[in-house]
């Protein structure tokens, strides 16, 4: 754990542009994370997780003019709801 001074200075020099996200996740969530990590060449979880967004947030605007992109998307969502209690 980050002593609250380093966490002081962390949030001092980040406010105006990160938050920190601090959650419980299952182990197959972090898990994820790190291969994403190793096998993208990321920096660690956080960047994998920052990736995961910017992926899905790419996926959700070519599914907009794309049929094969649209098709994916469904079919992550309908997989998603189908497996979520493994993850969340």
């Amino acid at each position: 754990m980050a002593t609250n001074a380093a966490q002081g200075r962390w949030r001092a020099k980040n406010r105006f542009v990160k938050t920190q996200l601090n959650i419980m996740a299952r182990r197959i969530v972090h898990d994820d994370l790190s291969e994403i990590a190793r096998v993208l060449q990321l920096r660690g979880k956080a960047e994998a997780v920052a990736f995961s967004s910017f992926a899905t947030k790419g996926l959700l605007q070519y599914a907009t003019h794309n049929e094969e992109a649209r098709r994916l998307l469904e079919v992550f969502v309908k997989s998603w709801y189908r497996d979520r209690d493994l993850y969340g």
